[in-house]
């Protein structure tokens, strides 16, 4: 017994037939969807933090809000009833709401860092691992079913460069990841160097206060400028309908319009970028000039679209409250740092809107019998499942979609798989490639000219690989998936129970859509 497994207090080992990972966004909604759907199944909920939230409360720094609407980012079964995009605060107070009307409160732990996941073929049962953080003490669970909803970046370590000079620099320097909401920057010189959906989100911020805001980029970033509104919600609202309706029929209006700006962004990413260079200018002027800082390098889509809400950003630049250097560091300076083209930008605080690290699993050690689990040796299933790893999905969400959209949709196939699991007697399940998949090709968790954030560039060798098939793979397109998920053949070739296929398929069951 190594000296981990000897402190665990085994009077707290605790059985549950589900544990889900994780109290944020993905975690609340998953436990919501069980206690609907599944309402004989028991489960606990390990959160490290002290607190529900996750990205909501992991972020703290100035202007934090959503960059989805929150029609979308709302979950289904609950409508949201105020502006489109949100702030961190009325984000955790909406889930708080979740938590407290539906008693999911007692069912976290919070203050409980996973330290090992093991997998026994012997008796199906995930052995969960972890440390209670308030007094260090060893704690075990067990269950049937693990439900990964941890997210897909680390909460504790943010990326930050190894740029030269970092040492010599005076001033303060943070990561807007590990922003202290007791910095005071009123009158100072800020430098945010990055130019993604954090950067745009501090940038207003600081301008009200800061003495002046420079954003240093490598390259510019596409963003959607729109008043904070939405005209048919409040249209709706204005004429009597009740929120239920106002919330499903809004969401579909928004859900159809992010599949059209999908489709037209790659079949026309030209005249989608005139479109949203006029919407800029509804805010900026239309004098606005774009050449040379605010041209992407990119197609429209290959990354993420930030959401610039009554284009903030782009009034400060042109209030002259915001200067953008486009260039590359060569060094921090005592000062601030100097750029490859010789710039040198004094700043008081330097911001660093880098990105995020991603994390694999939460960083937690995996093994199955023994045996330590390799994520990019396995492959995906739709993203949620992996080959070699039986009872077990990681809820994936979206990158051109709201992320909450997949946290439903997986909400109701998971339910679905496990009351099929109860209905033919299985203890387990997972996917294995099928015979028609014997020569498929095998290739990386997402195409680069499909989506290529650098987070997920730099470490997507550590993801599990897709197939050639659309099914072995996470296509990040809810318009596709929203049919096909729901469609799903839970007695398909793909799906091992207990260890082999099922015979009888003419009861074919289908995780229908709630």
């Amino acid at each position: 017994m190594d000296t981990a497994e000897a402190r665990v207090n085994k009077a707290s080992v605790t059985h549950v037939d589900v544990l889900i990972v994780g109290a944020g966004i993905s975690g609340v909604g998953s436990a919501y969807h069980l206690q609907q759907q599944c309402p004989d199944r028991s489960y606990v909920i390990l959160e490290m933090k002290d607190t529900f939230g996750g990205t909501w409360e992991t972020h703290k720094y100035p202007g934090v809000r959503s960059d989805s609407d929150l029609y979308t980012f709302g979950y289904r079964f609950k409508p949201w009833v105020g502006a489109p995009i949100a702030s961190a605060g009325e984000i955790l107070t909406y889930m708080g709401e979740v938590i407290e009307e539906n008693g999911i409160d007692s069912h976290i732990r919070y203050g409980h860092r996973i330290t090992r996941c093991s997998l026994s073929s012997e008796d199906d049962l995930w052995t969960v691992e972890a440390t209670r953080l308030s007094d260090g003490a060893g704690m075990s669970f067990t269950c049937n079913f693990l439900w990964m909803c941890q997210g897909y970046y680390n909460h504790e370590d943010p990326f930050i460069p190894d740029w030269p000079g970092m040492d010599s620099y005076k001033g303060l320097f943070v990561h807007a990841q590990l922003w202290d909401p007791e910095i005071d920057y009123t009158g100072k010189r800020m430098l945010v160097i990055g130019s993604g959906a954090t950067a745009a989100t501090v940038i207003p911020a600081f301008a009200e206060s800061a003495e002046h805001v420079t954003m240093l980029q490598r390259s510019p970033t596409y963003f959607f400028c729109s008043e904070n509104k939405n005209e048919l919600a409040d249209r709706l609202r204005e004429i009597g309908i009740d929120e239920p309706t106002i919330h499903r029929v809004v969401r579909a209006q928004i859900m159809y319009d992010q599949d059209v700006l999908t489709k037209r962004c790659q079949t026309e990413p030209d005249v989608v970028f005139e479109e949203l260079k006029e919407l800029v200018r509804q805010f900026a002027g239309e004098d606005f000039q774009f050449e040379p800082h605010f041209i992407p390098r990119y197609r429209v889509w290959q990354q993420r679209l930030a959401f610039c809400p009554d284009g903030d950003v782009f009034k400060a630049a042109a209030e002259g409250k915001l200067t953008v250097v486009t260039d590359t560091i060569d060094t921090f300076t005592e000062k601030g740092v100097r750029t490859d083209s010789g710039e040198e930008i004094e700043a008081d605080i330097v911001v660093a809107a880098t990105g995020f690290r991603l994390s694999v699993m939460g960083e937690i050690p995996f093994d199955v019998d023994g045996e330590p689990v390799d994520w990019h040796e396995t492959i995906n299933y739709r993203g949620m499942m992996f080959t070699g790893v039986p009872n077990l999905v990681w809820v994936f969400g979206y990158f051109r979609a709201s992320w909450t959209l997949r946290v439903d949709m997986l909400g109701d196939f998971v339910c679905n798989l496990l009351n099929h699991m109860g209905e033919i007697g299985a203890q387990r399940v997972e996917v294995a490639l099928r015979d028609e998949d014997e020569d498929m090709e095998i290739l990386p968790w997402i195409e680069e000219d499909n989506f290529n954030p650098n987070y997920l560039m730099r470490d997507i060798d550590r993801l599990p690989q897709r197939g050639a098939k659309h099914e072995w793979r996470h296509n990040q397109d809810y318009w596709s998936e929203r049919k096909e998920i729901p469609a799903t053949d839970l007695d398909g070739d793909e799906f091992v129970y207990d260890g082999k296929h099922l015979v009888n398929k003419g009861q074919a069951k289908k995780a229908t859509t709630a």
